[in-house]
Protein backbone atom coordinates (compact mmCIF):
# COMPACT_ATOMS: atom_id res chain seq x y z
CA UNK A 1 0.00 0.00 0.00
CA UNK A 2 1.45 3.35 -0.99
CA UNK A 3 1.58 6.50 1.03
CA UNK A 4 -1.77 8.28 1.39
CA UNK A 5 -2.66 11.19 -0.82
CA UNK A 6 -2.93 14.71 0.52
CA UNK A 7 -6.68 14.72 -0.16
CA UNK A 8 -7.32 12.31 2.68
CA UNK A 9 -8.13 9.27 0.58
CA UNK A 10 -5.89 6.45 -0.57
CA UNK A 11 -4.93 6.56 -4.26
CA UNK A 12 -5.16 2.76 -4.57
CA UNK A 13 -8.95 3.00 -4.30
CA UNK A 14 -9.02 4.20 -7.89
CA UNK A 15 -7.72 0.77 -8.97
CA UNK A 16 -10.62 -1.10 -7.32
CA UNK A 17 -13.75 0.89 -8.24
CA UNK A 18 -15.91 -2.25 -7.89
CA UNK A 19 -15.26 -2.45 -4.15
CA UNK A 20 -17.79 -0.45 -2.11
CA UNK A 21 -16.31 1.54 0.74
CA UNK A 22 -16.38 -0.43 3.97
CA UNK A 23 -18.57 0.84 6.77
CA UNK A 24 -19.69 -0.50 10.13
CA UNK A 25 -22.58 -2.46 8.60
CA UNK A 26 -20.24 -4.07 6.06
CA UNK A 27 -17.90 -5.18 8.84
CA UNK A 28 -20.82 -6.74 10.71
CA UNK A 29 -21.86 -8.60 7.55
CA UNK A 30 -18.31 -9.86 7.02
CA UNK A 31 -18.16 -11.16 10.57
CA UNK A 32 -21.59 -12.79 10.25
CA UNK A 33 -20.62 -14.50 6.98
CA UNK A 34 -17.51 -15.94 8.60
CA UNK A 35 -19.61 -17.19 11.50
CA UNK A 36 -22.09 -18.82 9.13
CA UNK A 37 -19.25 -20.38 7.13
CA UNK A 38 -17.75 -21.86 10.28
CA UNK A 39 -21.11 -23.15 11.49
CA UNK A 40 -21.76 -24.63 8.05
CA UNK A 41 -18.56 -26.64 8.32
CA UNK A 42 -18.83 -27.63 11.98
CA UNK A 43 -22.49 -28.56 12.45
CA UNK A 44 -22.64 -31.36 9.82
CA UNK A 45 -19.69 -33.16 11.44
CA UNK A 46 -21.28 -32.82 14.88
CA UNK A 47 -24.57 -34.18 13.55
CA UNK A 48 -22.79 -37.12 11.93
CA UNK A 49 -21.10 -37.94 15.23
CA UNK A 50 -24.37 -37.68 17.17
CA UNK A 51 -26.28 -39.88 14.71
CA UNK A 52 -23.55 -42.52 14.69
CA UNK A 53 -23.41 -42.63 18.49
CA UNK A 54 -27.20 -42.96 18.61
CA UNK A 55 -27.56 -45.64 15.93
CA UNK A 56 -24.53 -47.75 16.74
CA UNK A 57 -22.29 -47.02 19.76
CA UNK A 58 -19.59 -49.25 18.27
CA UNK A 59 -19.03 -46.64 15.58
CA UNK A 60 -17.65 -44.20 18.17
CA UNK A 61 -14.18 -44.08 16.51
CA UNK A 62 -15.77 -42.68 13.36
CA UNK A 63 -17.81 -40.27 15.46
CA UNK A 64 -14.68 -39.10 17.25
CA UNK A 65 -13.03 -38.52 13.88
CA UNK A 66 -16.01 -36.41 12.79
CA UNK A 67 -15.77 -34.35 16.00
CA UNK A 68 -12.05 -33.89 15.40
CA UNK A 69 -12.83 -32.44 11.98
CA UNK A 70 -15.41 -30.13 13.59
CA UNK A 71 -12.68 -28.80 15.90
CA UNK A 72 -9.83 -28.62 13.40
CA UNK A 73 -11.61 -26.65 10.66
CA UNK A 74 -12.16 -23.48 12.75
CA UNK A 75 -8.62 -23.80 14.08
CA UNK A 76 -7.26 -23.85 10.52
CA UNK A 77 -9.27 -20.74 9.68
CA UNK A 78 -7.89 -19.01 12.79
CA UNK A 79 -4.36 -20.10 11.87
CA UNK A 80 -4.80 -18.51 8.48
CA UNK A 81 -6.03 -15.30 10.09
CA UNK A 82 -3.24 -15.13 12.65
CA UNK A 83 -0.70 -15.71 9.90
CA UNK A 84 -1.19 -12.21 8.45
CA UNK A 85 0.74 -10.61 11.32
CA UNK A 86 3.36 -13.29 11.90
CA UNK A 87 6.92 -12.34 10.93
CA UNK A 88 7.82 -13.41 7.40
CA UNK A 89 11.14 -14.96 6.59
CA UNK A 90 13.31 -12.67 4.49
CA UNK A 91 16.78 -13.47 3.36
CA UNK A 92 19.12 -10.99 5.10
CA UNK A 93 20.65 -8.34 2.87
CA UNK A 94 23.66 -6.07 3.46
CA UNK A 95 22.62 -3.01 5.43
CA UNK A 96 19.38 -4.53 6.75
CA UNK A 97 20.29 -3.94 10.39
CA UNK A 98 21.18 -0.27 9.85
CA UNK A 99 18.07 0.31 7.77
CA UNK A 100 15.83 -1.24 10.38
CA UNK A 101 17.36 0.85 13.16
CA UNK A 102 16.71 4.02 11.17
CA UNK A 103 13.17 2.93 10.31
CA UNK A 104 12.48 2.06 13.93
CA UNK A 105 13.55 5.53 15.00
CA UNK A 106 11.23 7.11 12.44
CA UNK A 107 8.40 4.86 13.59
CA UNK A 108 9.03 6.05 17.15
CA UNK A 109 8.59 9.64 15.97
CA UNK A 110 5.25 8.61 14.48
CA UNK A 111 3.78 6.61 17.37
CA UNK A 112 5.75 7.66 20.44
CA UNK A 113 8.34 5.95 22.61
CA UNK A 114 5.97 3.62 24.48
CA UNK A 115 4.29 2.34 21.31
CA UNK A 116 7.67 1.82 19.67
CA UNK A 117 8.88 -0.18 22.66
CA UNK A 118 5.69 -2.24 22.46
CA UNK A 119 6.34 -2.89 18.78
CA UNK A 120 9.85 -4.10 19.56
CA UNK A 121 8.40 -6.56 22.09
CA UNK A 122 5.37 -7.78 20.17
CA UNK A 123 5.80 -6.89 16.50
CA UNK A 124 2.48 -5.00 16.55
CA UNK A 125 1.50 -1.34 16.79
CA UNK A 126 -1.91 -0.47 18.22
CA UNK A 127 -4.04 2.29 16.73
CA UNK A 128 -7.60 3.13 17.89
CA UNK A 129 -9.99 3.88 15.05
CA UNK A 130 -13.65 4.43 14.33
CA UNK A 131 -14.23 0.73 13.67
CA UNK A 132 -12.36 -0.56 16.72
CA UNK A 133 -8.72 -1.01 17.70
CA UNK A 134 -6.25 -1.84 14.95
CA UNK A 135 -3.03 -3.79 15.38
CA UNK A 136 -0.56 -3.17 12.57
CA UNK A 137 2.25 -5.54 11.53
CA UNK A 138 4.59 -5.26 8.52
CA UNK A 139 2.39 -7.45 6.30
CA UNK A 140 -1.05 -7.45 7.89
CA UNK A 141 -3.42 -6.04 10.45
CA UNK A 142 -5.98 -7.06 13.04
CA UNK A 143 -9.13 -5.10 13.75
CA UNK A 144 -10.46 -5.77 17.24
CA UNK A 145 -14.08 -4.72 17.08
CA UNK A 146 -15.83 -2.71 19.74
CA UNK A 147 -16.56 -4.92 22.70
CA UNK A 148 -13.23 -6.71 22.29
CA UNK A 149 -14.61 -10.15 21.52
CA UNK A 150 -14.27 -10.37 17.73
CA UNK A 151 -11.23 -9.89 15.51
CA UNK A 152 -11.04 -9.34 11.77
CA UNK A 153 -7.71 -10.35 10.20
CA UNK A 154 -6.50 -8.48 7.13
CA UNK A 155 -3.73 -9.16 4.66
CA UNK A 156 -2.30 -5.88 3.41
CA UNK A 157 1.06 -5.02 1.97
CA UNK A 158 3.41 -2.22 1.00
CA UNK A 159 4.52 -2.60 -2.65
CA UNK A 160 8.19 -1.97 -1.80
CA UNK A 161 9.31 -5.34 -0.36
CA UNK A 162 12.89 -4.14 0.10
CA UNK A 163 11.91 -1.66 2.81
CA UNK A 164 12.69 -2.54 6.44
CA UNK A 165 9.77 -4.01 8.43
CA UNK A 166 9.36 -0.86 10.54
CA UNK A 167 9.00 1.19 7.36
CA UNK A 168 6.20 -1.14 6.26
CA UNK A 169 4.43 -0.55 9.57
CA UNK A 170 4.86 3.21 9.26
CA UNK A 171 3.42 3.22 5.72
CA UNK A 172 0.41 1.17 6.76
CA UNK A 173 -0.15 3.28 9.85
CA UNK A 174 -0.09 6.51 7.85
CA UNK A 175 -2.56 5.03 5.37
CA UNK A 176 -4.86 3.95 8.20
CA UNK A 177 -4.74 7.34 9.87
CA UNK A 178 -5.49 9.11 6.61
CA UNK A 179 -8.41 6.95 5.44
CA UNK A 180 -9.62 4.17 7.71
CA UNK A 181 -12.51 3.24 5.44
CA UNK A 182 -10.22 3.10 2.42
CA UNK A 183 -7.68 1.03 4.34
CA UNK A 184 -10.34 -1.52 5.33
CA UNK A 185 -11.70 -1.55 1.77
CA UNK A 186 -8.34 -2.28 0.17
CA UNK A 187 -7.22 -4.89 2.71
CA UNK A 188 -8.26 -8.51 2.16
CA UNK A 189 -10.06 -10.15 5.09
CA UNK A 190 -8.68 -13.64 5.67
CA UNK A 191 -10.61 -14.50 8.84
CA UNK A 192 -13.12 -13.08 11.30
CA UNK A 193 -13.81 -14.78 14.57
CA UNK A 194 -13.44 -14.88 18.31
CA UNK A 195 -10.43 -13.09 19.77
CA UNK A 196 -9.56 -16.08 21.95
CA UNK A 197 -9.38 -18.33 18.90
CA UNK A 198 -6.98 -16.01 17.06
CA UNK A 199 -4.93 -15.51 20.23
CA UNK A 200 -4.26 -19.23 20.50
CA UNK A 201 -2.60 -19.21 17.08
CA UNK A 202 -0.31 -16.25 17.73
CA UNK A 203 3.30 -16.50 18.90
CA UNK A 204 3.49 -15.85 22.65
CA UNK A 205 5.24 -12.43 22.32
CA UNK A 206 2.33 -11.10 20.23
CA UNK A 207 -0.45 -12.10 22.59
CA UNK A 208 -0.09 -9.20 25.07
CA UNK A 209 -0.72 -6.72 22.24
CA UNK A 210 -3.94 -8.49 21.29
CA UNK A 211 -4.99 -8.62 24.95
CA UNK A 212 -4.35 -4.88 25.35
CA UNK A 213 -6.34 -4.13 22.19
CA UNK A 214 -9.21 -6.23 23.53
CA UNK A 215 -9.25 -4.26 26.79
CA UNK A 216 -9.13 -0.95 24.94
CA UNK A 217 -11.96 -2.01 22.61
CA UNK A 218 -14.21 -2.62 25.62
CA UNK A 219 -13.90 0.95 26.88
Amino acid sequence: MAEPSAAGTLPELEAVPWRPLVDDAALRRTASLWTLTTVGHVVPFCLVAAVLFYLQPLTFPIGLLALAHAWVIPELYAQRGAGVVKPRFRRPQPGDADGERTALGLLGDLVGHDARAGYERTGLVGEPGAFGVWLIAPSGAFLVRRGGRRVLCYCVRVPEPHLPPSDHVAHLLLALRTDERGFATLANCTFAGARWRVRRRLPAPMRPALDAAGRLARI
